[in-house]
């Protein structure tokens, strides 16, 4: 007959063993993880910021073949719906460090040419200023 009682054993958790080998495993696959997840977004960075400059570059020659002329600045691509929005350099995670190139006389605007105002380089071994 029982008693409803547990017979000799005890349920108080854990040993220190079990917690110290589920700690390794959680070790070996964080080492394993974390570096391709940040090699990840690295490279999405990279692709995003290649996809941004194709965007614009694409919108100032519309700017241009409509007009005759470059723009002014890259909020008149903005203002005359070129583009939604000026992006975000996914590098330096800024709108204010975008390089602009102005075309040569005599063709009138300000923004010929655009790149990325991040310093470094990409993991191919490209700089991000000659994207």
């Amino acid at each position: 007959m029982t008693n409803g009682k547990n017979k000799g054993f005890t349920t108080q958790g854990f040993t220190l063993v079990e917690l110290l080998v589920v700690l390794a495993i959680l070790a070996l696959l964080l080492t394993l993880a974390v570096p391709r997840y940040f090699a990840g977004i690295e490279r999405a960075k990279d692709a995003t910021l290649r996809q941004d400059l194709s965007v614009i570059r694409e919108s100032i020659d519309k700017f241009y073949a409509d007009t005759g002329q470059y723009p002014k600045s890259l909020e008149d691509l903005v203002e005359r719906k070129y583009i939604r929005k000026l992006p975000v350099d996914p590098i330096t995670d800024s709108t204010d460090t975008w390089l602009i190139t102005g075309p040569e006389p005599p063709l009138e605007g300000d923004v010929y040419d655009i790149h990325s105002g991040a310093p470094g380089a990409a993991k191919d071994g490209s700089k991000y200023a000659d994207w």
